[in-house]
């Protein structure tokens, strides 16, 4: 079990993980191979590419073609997040509810937090926050992004608050990027396996689709590493996308990379926003996990650390503070471009994706305080680095090939043995068995990969939740399915099952 470093944190006094070291694939493959054969016949969950009119049921007369789209994503790329809030675990309340590891959140650091956010100077309502403000944001708020991005990304200049727009959170931002950059039916480069939200972030109202580069665990040729993009793998998917009729206009890179954690270097920053300025594509860089980078040795570098952009134009950055700060809840975003016209036309879309006024004055007073970068950012590391040590101890325990960089919330793990025909049929089952037992993963079709077998773990959670998570795995892949619940004496009388 792993030790968080904080005077205040609660752990368990027995921690459930595995004690029994055993090979797990044996029988377990062979009962999920039969499981395969008697379901195969049945519609399982897919999810294609965007702008397949296939994928649209039209069971209902009430919406447009729009809206069923819409519904079908709720539909069939929510199934597992709405089961884990109907059943969520309560050390108290629900010890046997779902143990979520597949929705990338920090939860490490709400005593923090709270306390920050709740001291005197975050308390302040005046006439103009509560008035109509610049679409793009205060401008208090922006100068407050300009400064706070400058110092964390290390830019060689200061950049500059007529840059900045503020909206309310990452999915606006992709949303609004996606419908001013492109026509309908136009579609951005995106590596694979990638965050697959985006996917719904960029169709549902600009029905913008996303080009995929196939990336490969195995390293074969130049690759140093497992799933490692290259400017000849862009070329070949450009290549593919235009003989499909399908016109680019943008690349997506996320770094920290998710689910792979991957930081890209400058050398492989500035190679790839070549390539794009060579096709004249808009390249939109997602840095949410920018100062979740817990371990040193990575050197993660900014896109706007480099001391030249090949086509600053059309160069745009997101940050929020979902990740990096654990307030997901709390919906901040931001937008550096150096593009007068996209970041106009980003500000316009604002009035439906702003920020109320006292917000943009609590995340004033945050971005400009000293204490992110002497006490929230050093302890948040520690705790990140913890808890990643206990879930790939605990994974290394079992036997399971993994890929982790030291950034980012999660762990991209390898269970292909224990799909015998290796197919993404076989991983579905595999994720309903994890999720029958009360344990919620992301399975790698969410992501796009094309390899089936591979998970993400999240492991930026409290200790006790982490160990029952972490055996629950354990029973799954042993062929053991039961649910565990904490040992810790409950605080209330209600039953254990009650649900929240």
């Amino acid at each position: 079990m792993f030790t968080l470093p904080q005077k205040d944190f609660r752990a368990p006094t027995t921690c459930l993980g595995p004690t029994c070291m055993q090979d797990l694939g044996s029988s377990h493959g062979e009962d999920l191979e039969g499981e395969c054969s008697r379901k195969l016949d049945q519609k399982l969950p897919e999810l294609r590419g965007v702008g397949d009119p296939a994928m649209i049921s039209s069971d209902t007369s009430y919406l447009s073609s729009r809206g069923r789209m819409i519904k079908w994503f709720w539909d069939s790329a929510e199934e597992g997040y709405r089961t884990y809030h109907m059943d969520e675990y309560d050390e108290d309340k629900n010890p046997s509810g779902i143990i979520n590891l597949g929705t990338s959140e920090n939860k490490l650091c709400f005593d923090l937090l709270s306390w920050r956010l709740s001291q005197r100077d975050m308390q302040r309502v005046e006439p103009s926050l509560l008035q109509y403000a610049d679409w793009r944001g205060h401008l208090f708020l922006r100068e407050e992004v300009a400064k706070f991005l400058s110092f964390y990304c290390k830019s060689p200049v200061p950049l500059r608050p007529e840059n900045v727009v503020v909206l309310n959170g990452g999915a606006s931002l992709f949303s609004a990027l996606a419908t001013v950059l492109c026509e309908a039916g136009e579609a951005f480069l995106i590596p694979t396996p990638y965050y697959g939200a985006i996917t719904q972030h960029v169709c549902l109202y600009g029905n913008i689709r996303l080009a995929y580069v196939y990336l490969d665990s195995e390293v074969t040729g130049l690759d140093t590493r497992p799933f490692q993009l290259t400017v000849e793998k862009l070329e070949m998917a450009l290549r593919e996308a235009h003989s499909e009729g399908v016109k680019v206009k943008g690349l997506i890179l996320i770094s920290p990379q998710n689910p792979l954690g991957d930081v890209y270097s400058p050398e492989e920053l500035q190679e790839y926003l070549v390539f794009a300025k060579r096709h004249r594509l808009h390249v939109i860089v997602d840095e949410v996990y920018m100062l979740s980078v817990f371990e040193k040795s990575v050197g993660y570098r900014s896109v706007l650390s480099l001391e030249r952009l090949p086509d600053p134009q059309r160069t745009h950055v997101m940050w929020a503070t979902s990740k990096d700060f654990g307030m997901s809840g709390l919906r901040f975003g931001t937008l550096y471009t150096e593009n007068q016209d996209v970041a106009t036309a980003v500000a316009s879309l604002c009035r439906y994706h702003g920020l109320s006024g006292l917000v943009q004055y609590q995340m004033a007073q945050l971005l400009r305080d000293h204490w992110i970068n002497q006490v929230y950012l050093p302890e948040n590391h520690a705790r990140l680095k913890a808890a990643h040590t206990y879930v790939s101890e605990e994974l290394r325990a079992l036997g399971i090939p993994f890929l982790s960089r030291g950034a980012g919330f999660f762990i991209w793990v390898d269970l292909r043995k224990y799909l015998p025909k290796g197919t993404f049929e076989e991983e579905m089952l595999l994720w309903r068995r994890f999720l029958d037992n009360k344990v919620l993963l992301s399975f790698g079709k969410a992501f796009e990969c094309k390899e089936p077998g591979w998970f993400r773990f999240v492991f930026s959670d409290q200790v006790h939740r982490l160990c029952l998570g972490m055996q629950r795995v354990q029973q799954v892949l042993a062929g053991k399915s039961q649910v565990a619940e904490d040992p810790r004496p409950s605080q209330s009388q209600e039953p254990s099952d009650q649900r929240r």
